[in-house]
């Protein structure tokens, strides 16, 4: 069984993962995480009540108390373990995965994620080699609503939208449980689609990043002449946008945007991180506003341990998280929507529509992530960047998370999946034509090196 990956513990339930396993990691988490209660919350899937009844009954065995939230967004779990000083919490969930996946996202003090290097190994090793004996004293379990405490919370970051025409998309997932509590029901200006809890996901599932998933919200955008579409993920930890047109904006650029309210709004100055796949353009939008631009590796079990590190002010990741330092370092999809709806109303206000601030951002042809399925990876990376440092000067190396290799005027990034049989690319450059080139280029080396399985 496959399912401890570098972030959190997920796969296809009862292949990758069963109920034996949810049941000896919920009774080993006490000991890794020295706790004697561990808070809980649940997605809407069909298999989360019987994982969420042997979490349970694994945690309350070791002798630790659970505290419940019932069902939640997972930005709900980071703010109650933050705001209550839990030393571990789980939500369950497989956040944008189809139907029939399921997870575990554990966290420990002030929300800080527990990725493999920093626990999840060690709970694997001992659920496949230590003997469960179950504590004499019983923990027990009690319910927990945080609701109305966050969403108090979350509406210090709402601002006027009256004068904006919003579509969104919620995906049938977790947002659902909160979006219309914040936005408000029953506008004019608010049109919801897929706005019912299910875990099957109807409608289409719950990743913004595949285009067929937004195809519904570009349509909304369209036929009710919104300024802007906001589409969530399954579990409410990520959002994305789509502009008035209805094109999808890659979610870097929102990093750029939102400072507008931090940077300027606000008056922070400091350091704001992006991942190692973030555009060139976001950097070179937000440095004149005071940002400090670090980029790092991608993926929350790795960003929200870096802005702590660096006290950043917000961050974000091309696959549409966003972090913040007012959220105990954590990403929250509703949080970073009412930021962005607040300072595309702001724009509107001033005759700017959400395309013409994006095109003021981007200043650079992206290729998109480009996945290859291909053998002997880090072979593969290390043939492609000594070819291109062979042929140009670089301006900038990086060699974390794969390596990224900038020049005057392009730039790529080639990486491995942390949890898919991919590499992963994605190259940015300052006209088509030069983009085109570098990508056949890339292909043409896979291809005679004898990568493609």
């Amino acid at each position: 069984m496959g399912a401890f990956h570098a972030y959190d513990i997920r796969g296809i339930y009862n292949i990758d993962f069963d109920k034996d396993v949810v049941y000896k990691v919920g009774f080993f988490l006490p000991e890794l995480l020295k706790t004697d209660k561990v808070l809980i919350g649940r997605d809407v899937r069909d298999s989360s009540p019987e994982i969420r009844e042997y979490l349970i009954a694994g945690i309350t065995d070791a002798g630790a108390d659970v505290y419940d939230l019932g069902l939640s967004t997972t930005p709900m779990v980071y703010f109650a373990t933050g705001k209550y000083g839990f030393t571990a919490s789980v939500q369950i969930t497989a956040s944008h995965n189809p139907k029939e996946y399921n997870g575990l996202k554990v966290s420990r003090e002030n929300a800080l994620p527990v990725g493999f290097d920093t626990g999840l190994s060690t709970i694997k090793e001992w659920t496949e080699s230590r003997e469960v004996i179950p504590s004499a004293k019983k923990g027990v379990v009690k319910s927990l609503d945080i609701t109305q405490e966050y969403l108090d919370f979350l509406s210090n970051y709402k601002k006027d939208i009256t004068g904006l025409n919003v579509g969104v998309d919620l995906s049938n997932g977790m947002a659902a449980l909160l979006i219309k509590r914040v936005l408000g029901e029953g506008s004019h200006n608010l049109h919801y689609i897929f706005d019912e809890l299910d875990g099957t996901f109807p409608n289409h599932e719950a990743n913004p990043l595949v285009p067929e998933n937004i195809r519904d919200l570009q349509k909304l955008v369209k036929e009710k002449r919104c300024d802007v579409g906001v589409i969530f993920d399954g579990d409410g930890d990520r959002v994305m946008f789509t502009d008035e047109n209805g094109r999808f904006i890659s979610p870097d650029l929102m990093i750029a945007l939102m400072g507008h309210y931090f940077l300027e709004e606000r008056g922070e100055k400091g350091a704001v991180l992006q991942d190692i796949r973030s555009s060139k353009a976001v950097g070179e939008y937000l440095t004149p506003m005071g940002a400090q631009m670090h980029t790092w590796r991608v993926g929350r079990a790795f960003a929200a341990h870096k802005l702590r590190e660096i006290d950043g002010i917000y961050g974000g990741e091309l696959a549409g998280h966003y972090y913040f330092r007012d959220f105990y370092y954590s990403d929250s999809g509703i949080m970073a929507s009412l930021i962005i709806l607040g300072v595309i109303a702001k724009m509107k206000s001033r005759g700017v529509s959400l395309s013409q601030l994006i095109s003021s951002i981007e200043r650079y042809q992206n290729s998109g992530e480009i996945n290859f399925r291909i053998a002997r990876k880090k072979e593969a990376m290390d043939l492609i960047r000594e070819y291109f440092l062979s042929q140009e000067r670089a301006d900038a190396s990086y060699d974390f998370d794969g390596y990224r290799v900038e020049f005057p005027d392009w730039w790529f990034n080639i990486r491995p999946s942390n949890t898919e049989p991919y590499l992963r690319f994605i190259a940015e450059a300052t006209s088509v034509q030069l983009l085109e080139s570098k990508v056949s280029k890339v292909k043409e080396l896979l291809q005679s090196g004898g990568f493609f399985e």
